[in-house]
């Protein structure tokens, strides 16, 4: 069972910020990128999109993925599940578009994957001809390319809109809140620094995986095709098949949040600062983080005079540098 992402149509910056974005719902924004010149050459033929792109590259090394023909263009993690069952290298982006070519007729091709390559350092000149007038303009693109892969069901500690250049992607999304029935990856051992699902959405091992088909209830699905886009909230989980010979991807991702202190390392001290509690404790410090961190009460400061709030009263550097030496104190650092 699926459900289809809400589609928009012609969609300008305020409708995006003041109708999209405040919904935290996928959305697809059909033609949002369908007057960049990239896109047309994609039109054209994959070899006229490899011909620009090599047009605009400036020689730097990108992140390229590969992986033999076995997989099938799934990413993933070996038998052992301590490894992931692909190679990850850098190269110049020409090599990987040449690669690309080299193998778009074959019947099983190796899996081929320039992932997260920032724009500005391998394509300086592409911003200047493709932006997105949704977004500020600071905020930097990257660019991903490669024939049939799937990137298996994550997320992302970023806001999110992606833009098909060239091929067609099939999105499956879940919210955050399914992320029990996704059965995820550890937080350390991981394909690309975040946990994954488990499963795979296309055979379920529905006796491993039980609670799979609830998640599966959630899903919604797209699939997007070149001048397309997606906007896809922050820690919404999604996997992504890529689905032509040559597959070429820009996205933009944003956080809101400027604080320079990681949740995701608050996550980490938290896993074995409590492992060890008992069912009452781990209830106590819930209700603390509720009320504190979390705020479910609305301010938990709100009834003391700004004084006498202490750190958390307090705002800017001052303020970092206490909570830092706090934090290395505690965990045994200098």
């Amino acid at each position: 069972m699926s459900n289809p992402v809400t589609e928009w149509h012609e969609v300008d910056a305020t409708t995006f910020r003041e109708q999209i974005f405040p919904r935290n719902r996928p959305a697809v924004l059909r033609g949002a990128v369908r007057q960049w010149p990239a896109v047309g050459a994609g039109l054209k033929s994959p070899a006229a999109l490899v011909e620009y792109l090599l047009g605009l590259d400036q020689g730097e090394a990108v992140p390229l993925i590969t992986a033999p023909a076995r997989i099938k263009g799934r990413f993933f993690y070996r038998e052992d599940m301590c490894s992931p069952n692909f190679e990850r290298r850098t190269a110049p982006l020409a090599a990987g578009l040449r690669a690309l070519l080299g193998h778009l007729d074959d019947a099983e091709p190796p899996a081929i994957y320039v992932e997260s390559a920032p724009v500005p350092q391998c394509l300086p000149t592409f911003t200047r001809f493709h932006t997105l007038a949704l977004l500020d303009s600071a905020i930097a693109p990257r660019i991903w390319i490669g024939n049939k892969v799937t990137v298996q069901t994550h997320f992302d500690f970023y806001s999110n809109i992606a833009c098909v250049v060239a091929g067609r992607r099939h999105f499956t999304l879940f919210p955050p809140e399914q992320l029990a029935n996704l059965y995820p990856s550890s937080l350390d051992v991981t394909l690309a620094g975040v946990p994954v699902s488990m499963v795979s959405p296309d055979a379920p091992d529905h006796d491993r995986y039980p609670r799979f088909h609830m998640a599966q209830a959630h899903a919604q699905v797209v699939e997007l095709g070149p001048g397309d886009a997606l906007f896809i909230p922050y820690g919404w989980w999604h996997r992504v098949e890529s689905l032509a010979p040559l597959n070429v991807l820009v996205n933009y991702w944003w956080d809101d949040n400027k604080f320079p202190l990681s949740p995701m390392d608050s996550l980490l001290h938290a896993v074995f600062a409590f492992r060890e509690l008992s069912s009452e404790q781990r209830a106590v410090w819930r209700n603390l983080f509720d009320y504190y961190a979390f705020q479910t009460s609305g301010d938990p400061l709100g009834h003391l005079p700004a004084e006498i709030r202490g750190l958390m009263g307090e705002g800017g550097e001052q303020a970092l540098r206490t909570v830092r030496a706090l934090l290395l104190r505690s965990l045994g650092g200098t």
